[in-house]
């Protein structure tokens, strides 16, 4: 069994076997909420001179209940309408791959440094979809990389508007930049 490291860093670059070993293994779930909650401090220390510890800790509540959502959505869309001939799947797959695919939001840790956080937010939000697409593709034993981009793209819609609600409530801005 692979470390967080290797996990997180397989995740990252795509590797369709890192994301088979976390869908099999059921203790990797709170492993994936740790990435999820690493990726959302890094973003948050990022910016953290305009949102504060405050706005940290909201934004990592946030982003949990965003993972959990985006998780369910994707779960029943790509099980209940637009299922694969082999998809065969529960939520613990979900949440688990879906969580370690966020690892690539670490690098907006260096948002710190003057001018990096916007052009990191659209590195790292493009890069996290890509890994996300392949979560979901292994995930859901799903043949077509085509059906996974339709199930994340309904997923993304709901979870941004989850987001949008969010964010609002919490009085925080909506990419988290100064």
């Amino acid at each position: 069994m692979a470390s967080l490291t290797q996990r997180m860093l397989g995740a990252a670059k795509l590797d369709a076997a890192t994301y088979e070993e976390i869908e099999a293994d059921t203790t990797a779930t709170p492993q994936a909420m740790l990435v999820v909650v690493l990726a959302s401090v890094a973003s948050g220390v990022g910016v953290l001179r305009a949102v504060g510890v405050g706005g940290l800790l909201m934004g990592a509540l946030a982003s949990l209940i965003g993972w959990y959502v985006w998780a369910f959505i994707t779960y029943f869309v790509g099980t209940r309408f637009l299922p694969g001939p082999k998809t065969q799947a529960d939520m613990g797959q979900l949440l688990r791959t879906i969580g370690f695919s966020a690892a690539p939001g670490l690098i907006m840790v260096l948002g710190v440094i003057p001018g990096l956080y916007r052009p990191l937010f659209v590195v790292a939000t493009l890069w996290m979809l890509v890994t996300m697409v392949v979560a979901v593709r292994q995930a859901l034993d799903y043949e077509s990389t085509g059906r996974a981009v339709a199930v994340c793209v309904i997923g993304l819609i709901f979870r941004l508007v989850v987001l949008v609600l969010l964010s609002k409530l919490l009085g925080l801005p909506l990419d988290g930049a100064p």
